[in-house]
Order: C-alpha cells, then structure tokens, then sequence
C-alpha cells in the first residue's frame, strides 16, 4: 500500500490532505490530475468485476501487461516495454491472466518456436479504459 501511494504521489495523481489526520496514519486526496483518471479507474474497476477477474486483474503487473499487449508480443518485448519487470513477476502475471481467459498464449510452429501472447477477445473492452488512463496519466 505504501508503494502503490508513492507512486501515486510521485504522478501527481494524490497528494497529502495537509493539516488532516495523525501523521502516522495520513489522509490521501485526489489531485485535479487524479480527478481526470479517476473516471477511467472506475470504468477499469467495473469491466473487471464483470469479467469476474476483479483480484487477477489488480494483481501489481496485470494492468500494466494488459495495457502493454497491444498486438501480438513476445516475452522479450514484454519485458522490454514494462521497465522495472521482473522476469519472474512477468511470468507470474502471464500465467495468471492467461489462466483467467483473458491472455491467449500460442506456440508458433517455427524454427525456433515461438511464443506470443495477445488480448483475448473478452479482454478487449478493458482496453478503451486503458487507453484512457495511460491518456491522462502520461
């Protein structure tokens, strides 16, 4: 929680409620910044809940995958537009949600072969929402 807040604060998406509560336990309100995203938070929150993935999809790099396949990628690609991504946290998170539906992997037939994931076609209307936070968040 204290990193997902950080993180927060460093985008200029919340800041400190000055003056309010104890200073070991601080108040958190939204930015004007954080009040554009936040219709689009919303938005993603909803299409999650009706996917019925709602925990899958609020684990740490989900979203952050989700919104980096935008057509087929392979791992390494992956990997290379999430910085700061693990490899083991990559796989995690592909596993997880290639096991919700909501991430096709296929092995294609080469030599070498190659593996590439994509959206599954349910996980598409996540993708205006996305869009929209990467949008305001930028």
């Amino acid at each position: 929680m204290r990193r997902a807040l950080a993180g927060l604060v460093a985008r200029r998406l919340v800041s400190r409620n000055p003056g309010y509560g104890h200073p070991l336990r601080p108040e958190y309100v939204l930015t004007p910044a954080g009040a554009r995203v936040a219709p689009a938070c919303a938005l993603l929150v909803d299409g999650l809940a009706a996917l019925e993935i709602g925990e899958i999809g609020l684990n740490n790099w989900s979203m952050p995958v989700l919104a980096a396949l935008g057509g087929d990628r392979r791992f390494s690609e992956l990997r290379g537009e999430l910085p700061g991504v693990s490899p083991r946290a990559l796989t995690l998170a592909v596993k997880a949600l290639a096991d919700a539906g909501i991430v096709e992997r296929t092995v294609l037939a080469s030599y070498p072969p190659r593996t590439v994931y994509r959206l599954a076609d349910r996980a598409r209307t996540l993708t205006p929402a996305l869009e929209q936070i990467a949008a305001v968040a930028a």
